[in-house]
């Protein structure tokens, strides 16, 4: 089907033509120069056919929304909205000349710059969370590059509050990055469908194709439908992938929303552990002050008054290498807690995790999946984010770490000492690794004839903050088996 021609541009007071940008279903998108202040700018403008009462109630509420939340460094900035002289409204918007979207077809993109991406987009979306804001709509095509190469979150055309979700009709949805539950009208929009959306995007940018989709082969939304809903997700096929983010991505695309992340935040953190796996800088996690957060869902009569906005995690650009410790012992990495994957899923993960040195899929009790294994008797563990913020202020503190030792794992338990929603526990071991989990189990794989003991402490992690740790707790596999 050939594209349509775009609309003719509107004349706005205030503003020269230039040249048209794009088109949509509802709207085109034009590039104007502003006469003052003299800059660039890009303004979407409705069709005239499709203005509507419902459609222009929709509009203003895009209007708002991105100027609610057009503060945050990674959601397009909104400059004023109006109704040109033809009666079509349109929104005045900063002209970002680059999407994903072209970039991923065109040549693979980095792992780095895909994990800074995913941290920089996924901090947008937990802010618009937090105001209670659903964007409905992350893919490829909406997120942005500004002239200074940040990458910026566009388009809340379809969002919805989380609470009015449920009871909303979505007008328009891109397929192949779109939940299973939306796709069968199940959920008109969730946190777990936008985690989905974001592994699903993540995903594109480093397979150069969405997720379901197969090389040299058309499908129809419909068959694209099913194979989401059925089929298991196939590799991503590169070599430089860490096999840790391809389980991260697998978490993010489970079927079963409550398998995903619980929020973008946990996506944030899954993310930046594996840039410090890969020594990476850690890219930092922007969200808005909870000033804002308060006066974003309470001040009804001013919705576009914007605060300042808090950075948190920013870490040191490189991780240390550490010396084997005493005796042979050796670290390599290890990943997050993750929803078990089945079947030929499984598998093939199974497959994936054999480089660069052979690792084996374990369950290891109240912890979840991780990638685990042994190397000289000794344990498989990541570095935590290095040099995360520290402060015990208002933090609960775990007194009553226990541990044994039998079956070639030693297992450390301890009861909770009144976690808020969103926190998590950090278990450190002696030799300065660390994870980060929530539940109060943490198991460690020995091998056969292992002696030394093995040293945690625990502490609570809340919003970038870790609390004071535990007593270290000791367990020796020789001598302490339950």
């Amino acid at each position: 089907m050939a594209a349509r021609p775009p609309s003719l541009p509107p004349a706005l007071p205030g503003f020269s033509y230039l040249r048209p940008l794009g088109s949509g279903g509802f709207a085109d998108v034009f590039l104007y120069e502003q006469n003052l202040p003299r800059r660039q700018v890009a303004i979407k403008v409705l069709l005239a056919e499709v203005v509507s009462d419902p459609v222009r109630q929709l509009f203003q509420a895009e209007a708002n929304l991105m100027a609610q939340l057009s503060a945050h460094p990674a959601v397009l900035t909104v400059y004023q909205a109006g109704i040109s002289a033809d009666g079509r409204p349109y929104l005045v918007m900063e002209y970002c000349s680059n999407a994903l979207d072209g970039r991923y077809r065109s040549g693979r993109l980095p792992v780095s710059e895909v994990l800074r991406i995913g941290v920089t987009i996924a901090s947008a979306v937990e802010t618009a969370h937090r105001a209670d804001v659903l964007h409905r709509d992350i893919e490829p095509s909406n997120i942005l590059t500004t002239a200074y190469g940040h990458p910026v979150l566009s388009d809340f055309g379809i969002a919805a509050t989380l609470g009015e979700a449920e009871h909303t009709e979505a007008v328009g949805l891109s397929v192949p990055w779109s939940a299973p539950e939306i796709l069968h009208d199940e959920s008109a929009g969730s946190v777990a469908a936008e985690v989905w959306s974001l592994g699903a995007t993540l995903y594109t940018l480093l397979a150069g194709r969405s997720p379901f989709e197969r090389q040299g082969e058309a499908a129809s939304p419909v068959q694209l439908m099913s194979r989401i809903a059925r089929d298991p997700l196939p590799a991503i096929g590169r070599s430089d992938v860490p096999a840790r983010l391809e389980l991260v991505l697998a978490r993010a695309l489970a079927k079963k929303p409550e398998r995903r992340q619980a929020s973008a935040l946990e996506l944030i953190r899954e993310l930046q552990s594996v840039e410090a796996e890969l020594g990476l800088a850690q890219t930092p996690v922007e969200l808005a002050t909870a000033q804002w957060e308060a006066q974003a869902a309470g001040d009804a009569a001013d919705q576009t008054r914007i605060t300042g906005l808090q950075t948190i995690d920013a870490q040191p650009a490189r991780r240390q290498r550490r010396p084997p410790a005493a005796g042979g012992r050796q670290h390599s990495a290890f990943a997050a807690p993750v929803a078990a994957p089945t079947g030929p899923r499984a598998r093939a993960l199974s497959r994936s995790v054999s480089r660069p040195r052979r690792r084996t899929l374990l369950a290891l009790g109240g912890a979840g999946l991780f990638l685990a294994g042994a190397v000289a008797g000794g344990l498989l563990v990541a570095p935590l984010l290095s040099g995360a913020a520290t402060g015990t202020a208002g933090l609960p503190r775990v007194s009553d770490v226990a541990g044994r030792a039998g079956d070639g794992t030693i297992v450390f338990s301890w009861s909770d000492p009144g976690l808020a929603a969103g926190d998590s526990y950090v278990v450190s071991l002696a030799g300065g690794e660390s994870s980060i989990q929530r539940g109060t189990d943490f198991t460690v794989q020995t091998t056969d004839g292992a002696t030394d003991a093995v040293c945690i402490t625990v502490s609570v992690n809340r919003d970038g903050r870790t609390g004071a740790p535990s007593a270290e707790k000791c367990v020796d596999p020789a001598v302490d088996v339950g």
